[in-house]
């Protein structure tokens, strides 16, 4: 009778054993698991790489391991019989209002700048409001530097996430904070409050559904989120934190959504912002010259850098290109990039980092 016990015993805590996954071996190899013993197929969906099927093993636990990746957080999902799924091993997740997935880590030797380090760390903190303009209850968050003074002022950037995300994406996903963190340690970039508004105009349901969105929606979104950021939550973080009010002092910056959304504001509102960065910008208007009416040769000299970056496995490179052939139009001065990458956060950690290393303020 003890031996059947144990027996059932240990089926049981056969079952219930836990599943290491992501497992980092030392040489970057990752390998994942997934117990699903009823599964027909299972597949890795790793972002930045082709889906790759994993192996059946002894009691339905599938696996897979892959080959060195480079340093990098990537965003993962398994696919089980066509249907995704996060790993349940795994608390670290990408948040998203389309599509959650699971991350991991594969750590650099030196950490990258992603990476949470033995520098001295700023303070990512969260405020809410309720917008008149977009017509819904919001939150931003806002970074305040190492060893923040509130008696001094602070050079501000703002930071616009990509659609389908929410307002914690740069922190949540791109370790806005850490990268800031590492450069603010390192000397390359000089202290600074990080302003990382809803990057909606709109309720953001008006926008997730499976519905075509039709071009005048993306227009209505992207003037009413320059209209709330700029009458909303700055006047609100002007109050709260001592800014920098000349456009010399003030950047704004997005991905993707947000990246269009940077543009727009910004170089319609040169009078508050100097130094304007997009990468990997979606969201163009139809027609560029209603978009962008005031913008001549002459703003030049108030535009302290226009910075526009792009993978070229990305399938936005093509507007992104068009866009910089219309600059050159206008005479207007600008700096394009074009990297190796599609449209991933990996792309978009290091653009943010080399755009913040040239605020010369």
């Amino acid at each position: 009778m003890r031996f059947v016990l144990f027996l059932i015993a240990a089926a049981l805590a056969a079952q219930i054993q836990p599943v290491l996954s992501p497992e980092v071996h030392a040489d970057r190899r990752v390998t994942f698991r997934l117990r699903a013993p009823n599964a027909q197929k299972v597949e890795l969906a790793l972002e930045t790489f082709p889906r790759r099927e994993m192996q059946r093993a002894e009691g339905g636990l599938w696996t897979v391991t892959t080959e060195a990746l480079e340093p990098d957080i990537y965003g993962y999902t398994f696919v089980v019989d066509g249907t995704g799924f996060v790993d349940p091993s795994n608390g670290m997740t990408k948040p998203n209002a389309l599509s959650v997935s699971s991350a991991v880590l594969v750590p650099g030797d030196p950490p990258q700048l992603w990476e949470q380090t033995a520098v001295p760390h700023g303070t990512v903190h969260q405020h809410f409001y309720e917008s008149k303009i977009a017509g819904d209850r919001r939150d931003y968050f806002v970074y305040t530097p190492p060893s923040y003074d509130p008696k001094k002022r602070y050079p501000l950037l703002v930071l616009c996430h990509g659609f389908s995300d929410y307002a914690n994406g740069w922190t949540a996903v791109g370790r806005a904070h850490f990268i800031l963190d590492n450069l603010i340690a390192r000397g390359e970039v000089k202290p600074l409050i990080v302003v990382m508004p809803l990057g909606y105009g709109v309720p953001i349901d008006t926008l997730r559904t499976g519905v075509q969105r039709p071009p005048e929606l993306w227009k209505q979104n992207a003037q009413k989120f320059s209209e709330a950021l700029l009458t909303e939550v700055l006047p609100a973080v002007e109050r709260a934190y001592r800014l920098e009010q000349k456009p010399e002092k003030r950047a704004i910056a997005g991905l993707s959504m947000g990246g269009g959304e940077a543009l727009l504001t910004g170089l319609n509102h040169l009078d508050r912002f100097g130094w304007i960065g997009a990468f990997s910008a979606g969201g163009w208007p139809p027609s560029l010259d209603e978009a962008f009416p005031r913008l001549t040769d002459k703003d030049n000299a108030r535009i302290r850098l226009l910075w526009i970056a792009c993978g070229r496995e990305d399938r936005l490179v093509e507007p992104n290109r068009k866009f910089v052939d219309w600059l050159k139009s206008k005479g207007v001065r600008h700096t394009w990039v074009e990297t190796p990458g599609a449209h991933t956060w990996p792309v978009w950690r290091q653009y943010l980092a080399d755009f913040a290393r040239l605020l010369k303020w």
